[in-house]
């Protein structure tokens, strides 16, 4: 759904060498500075021909803004969406989430990244049995063998009370002619939830899968900024509302989808 960046600067020191007045001996060059750590913003305005999450599909065509601050290896951000057209009552008219993660290097392949993201549906009507607001701790796994990075990643939503298991890979084809590349990437997903909604008795509950295949290229407009345009199939299934003593119930707003996305990010 969502993308982060960390800029790195590596700061190299001078060797400096010294003959000695008597034997002209070189003495030890001095050890390289320790690269300090850095910081960035990134701001991304987006538009999105379909608001798709987990394989349910949330709105229309929407404009969805990110602003992002990365301090070394930490980074915390502010994602939303305003949806254009086919607004959906309680969810994304319109959606704040704050989310933030820390990378932890592992290896030069490896790593391990706990996060979290608290969801905000404003004028989601709760006398209705929306949330207003819900939040979801992670921690992801991220592993590159091959040129392919594969992420195991495990969701909590202490609100919803239940689990998200994902599965990503991403894999980069350079295309240097064009002065781009081509980002694939393929996730797989299940998640079983069991409070959907509030104030109710028995406890609803929402189980289903999903999944996403997609590719996205990033067009440099300067050092600092780019486009991306990317294209993506997602779809979701087997996912129902079921209450203790009822029949489950499937549900409509898991779809298939093609969503095409436009991005601008500029960092500074």
């Amino acid at each position: 759904m969502s993308q982060k960046t960390n800029v790195v600067i590596t700061c190299a020191a001078l060797l400096l060498g010294a003959l000695s007045a008597s034997g002209q001996t070189a003495t030890a060059p001095a050890p390289a500075a320790p690269a300090g750590p850095t910081a960035s913003w990134t701001v991304t305005p987006a538009f999105v021909s379909q608001y798709m999450f987990r394989g349910v599909r949330l709105g229309g065509p929407s404009f969805e803004p990110a602003v992002e601050f990365d301090y070394d290896n930490i980074g915390v951000g502010v994602w939303a969406n305003f949806p254009i057209a086919d607004k959906v009552v309680g969810q994304s008219d319109p959606e704040y989430d704050v989310y933030g993660f820390y990378t932890i290097a592992l290896s030069d392949s490896a790593s391990i990244v706990p996060g979290f993201t608290w969801y905000n549906y404003p004028r989601a009507p709760s006398a209705n049995g929306f949330f207003k607001a819900t939040f979801e701790p992670s921690v992801a796994f991220n592993y590159t063998v091959a040129g392919i990075k594969l992420t195991p990643k495990f969701y909590y939503d202490v609100v919803l009370t239940g689990p998200t298991l994902e599965l990503s890979a991403t894999w980069a084809l350079p295309l240097k002619d064009l002065g781009t590349e081509l980002d694939f990437i393929g996730t797989v997903g299940t998640f079983k939830w069991k409070t959907a909604a509030d104030n109710t008795f028995p406890d609803l509950k929402n189980y289903g899968n999903y999944f996403l295949v997609g590719v996205s290229a990033p067009f440099a407009i300067t050092s600092a900024s780019k486009i991306v345009v990317g294209v993506a199939y997602t779809k979701g299934s087997d996912n129902y509302f079921k209450q203790s003593g009822s029949p489950k119930v499937e549900n409509t707003a898991a779809v298939g989808r093609g969503v095409v996305t436009v991005s601008y990010a500029y960092t500074f």
